[in-house]
C-alpha cells in the first residue's frame, strides 16, 4: 500500500469513527424521557445514589423537569429533536472530506471549531441554567474528546495535500 493510500485510509477510519460518535450523539437526542427514567433505573441498580448523592439528586431531577415537559408541554422536546437533527446533518457533511480530504478539509477544522466552542458555551450557558459545574465539564469533555480524531484527522489531510497532486481534483485548465 502506498503511502497516500495509507494516509486515505487512516483519515477515513478517523473520520467513520467521528461520524459514528456524532450520529450516536444525535440518535440518543431523540428518547432522552425513556434514555433517563432507563438511566435513573440503572443508577439505582448500581447503588449510585449510596456513592454519589449529588449525582443522583441532578438525574432526578433532570428526569422529573423530562416527565413534567413531556405530560404538560411535549413541544418543548421538539428543540432536542431539532438537536439531534442537528446532529445528524453535521455527520453528513462529513462525506466530502471522506470522499475528497484536502478539498474538504474545511469541513474538519469547522467541526475543530465547533468542538472549541463547546468550550465557553458549557461555562457561560451553563451557570445561566442552573447546571452544576460537574456537568458542564462532561458537556466540555464532548469537545475536548471530539478535537482529538479531528486533530488527527487533519494532520493527516496535511501530510496527503503535501504528498503530491490530489487525485479528485480535476487538473486545472
Amino acid at each position: 500500500m502506498s503511502d497516500r493510500a495509507a494516509l486515505v485510509k487512516g483519515i477515513r477510519v478517523w473520520l467513520a469513527l467521528f461520524v459514528v460518535c456524532l450520529v450516536l450523539s444525535g440518535v440518543t437526542a431523540f428518547p432522552l424521557v425513556h434514555e433517563l427514567r432507563w438511566t435513573e433505573e440503572l443508577l439505582r441498580a448500581l447503588s449510585v445514589p449510596e456513592r454519589l448523592p449529588g449525582a443522583m439528586e441532578w438525574i432526578e431531577r433532570v428526569r422529573r423537569g423530562l416527565d413534567a415537559a413531556d405530560a404538560d408541554h411535549p413541544f418543548l422536546l421538539y428543540g432536542t429533536d431539532w438537536l439531534a437533527f442537528a446532529h445528524l446533518v453535521i455527520a453528513v457533511a462529513f462525506y466530502g472530506p471522506y470522499r475528497d480530504p484536502v478539498r474538504n478539509v474545511w469541513v474538519v477544522e469547522f467541526a475543530m471549531i465547533a468542538c472549541a466552542g463547546i468550550v465557553p458555551l458549557a461555562l457561560i450557558c451553563g451557570p445561566i441554567r442552573g447546571i452544576p459545574l460537574w456537568w458542564s465539564v462532561i458537556d466540555i469533555s464532548f469537545g475536548v474528546f471530539g478535537i482529538v480524531p479531528l486533530y488527527v484527522v487533519r494532520g493527516k489531510i496535511q501530510r496527503l495535500a503535501q504528498s503530491g497532486p490530489n487525485p479528485w481534483t480535476a487538473p486545472a485548465v
